[in-house]
């Protein structure tokens, strides 16, 4: 029996999902304990570290580990979750051309690399008072995000691809039904279908790949990125590549 096991989180899983979709394909593991070591929101893939037996216990070790990410960028919109499974909040049709948004990204870049401080989002688990910032959120009570300083040793552009309305929304109706249990699937995916149903504008999504510290919210730097550029922004896609040695 692994006391170390790297899985390759789905998207639209949660980890738990992950984790119990593995114990029931490994009967040896019936009855063993077991946790995941880093959360993945729904629509993230990529490597979990699941432990098991004695390696439950260290389990903050394997918390603390650096992580890697490759992830993609929308570029019109923001949601109030930073990722597609969201209301939109915000929304711009003009977006600038192409090399005018690659030189504000390049501009904009410089201040999410090192050590900063990023508030988390409010749809997050992060506790205030023992309750999870997403029931604050769901029941519409306005809460100041706390915040912590995260650290990012890289944060790397590679390219900007073109995304038509009509594909947009076929993209969006194919991956937000993959996540199971009450995320408000439905009214997002209405909310969706009436900003790009009858839609003819293009828009960009950008590829990234980031190296950062345990505890950093690549759906925040979308969203903050975006912020910073004038610009509706959220992450389209994210898969974690490696956490620590782990890939």
């Amino acid at each position: 029996m692994k006391k170390v096991i790297i899985l390759n989180k789905k998207e639209g899983e949660t980890p738990l999902e992950c984790l119990e979709s593995f114990r029931l394909k490994h009967k040896e593991y019936k009855g063993v304990k077991m946790t995941y070591a880093g959360r993945l929101d729904p629509m993230a893939s990529g490597v979990l570290v699941v432990l098991a037996g004695d390696e439950v216990y260290k389990k903050e070790k394997y918390l603390g580990l650096p992580k890697e990410y490759n992830f993609e960028i929308l570029f019109g919109f923001a949601t109030d979750t930073y990722d597609i499974l969201g209301k939109v909040t915000r929304q711009d049709l003009v977006i600038k051309r192409r090399q005018e948004l690659e030189k504000s990204l390049k501009d904009n870049l410089k201040y999410f690399k090192g050590n900063f401080i990023q508030k988390y989002p409010v749809y997050s688990s992060r506790t205030v008072n023992g309750k999870p910032l997403f029931t604050y959120a769901r029941e519409g009570v306005k809460l100041e995000a706390p915040e912590r300083e995260v650290s990012v040793k890289s944060l790397k552009f590679t390219k900007l691809r073109v995304i038509g309305a009509p594909s947009l929304l076929k993209n969006l109706e194919k991956r937000i039904p993959r996540v199971q249990g009450d995320f408000r699937q439905k009214e997002i995916l209405k909310i969706w279908e009436k900003n790009l149903k009858k839609n003819k504008h293009k828009f960009f999504v950008g590829n990234f790949s980031i190296k950062c510290g345990s505890g950093t919210y690549v759906r925040g730097i979308a969203n903050d990125l975006g912020v910073k550029m004038g610009v509706p922004a959220l992450a389209f896609s994210i898969k974690r590549t490696k956490v620590g040695k782990y890939s």
